[in-house]
């Protein structure tokens, strides 16, 4: 396994690959080694406005089946949208584990790539995410100035 850093407007994201592969990435890394590869030019994109979709190959390792089963929920939702814990929930079959789902996102393992901040509270309230809420708050600004632009021009 590789890890790398990337400089970002939500401060500096340490990214863990195997090969080609993005397994973990994470917020507040510590200095570190820079990396041409092709994960680091995609999040550099993504921060400019330029990327609305991940490319790089990613694989989720760890996590209970449910945690896995969130994740790839998470994974789903479009740029610029935002779904509700307990939307997850019920689409996975278990309308009252919006707790666990939001347990499930702060333990997601790629997040960015893997878009836990794009799941919000009921009402679309901001609450819970690993990174903090005003990462949050930052990243959800950045893809609705992004898709806002696209639309209107």
């Amino acid at each position: 396994m590789t890890t790398f850093v990337v400089a970002s407007p939500i401060g500096p994201l340490g990214v863990a690959v195997q090969g080609d592969v993005v397994v973990g990435v994470r917020f507040g890394a510590k200095s570190g080694p820079v990396a041409e590869h092709a994960a680091a030019a995609q999040l550099e994109s993504y921060f400019a406005g330029e990327l609305t979709e991940f490319s790089v190959p990613w694989k989720l390792l760890g996590g209970s089946e449910f945690e896995r089963a969130v994740w790839e929920q998470i994974a789903g939702i479009p740029y610029g949208e935002m779904v509700t814990y307990g939307a997850i929930a019920t689409a996975l079959g278990d309308p009252g584990a919006a707790r666990a789902v939001g347990t499930a996102c702060n333990r997601n393992p790629i997040p960015v790539i893997v878009p836990c901040h794009r799941v919000v509270g009921a009402g679309n309230k901001m609450v819970g995410f690993g990174g903090g809420l005003d990462r949050k708050r930052r990243l959800l600004e950045l893809e609705a100035r992004v898709a806002l632009t696209r639309l209107w021009g």
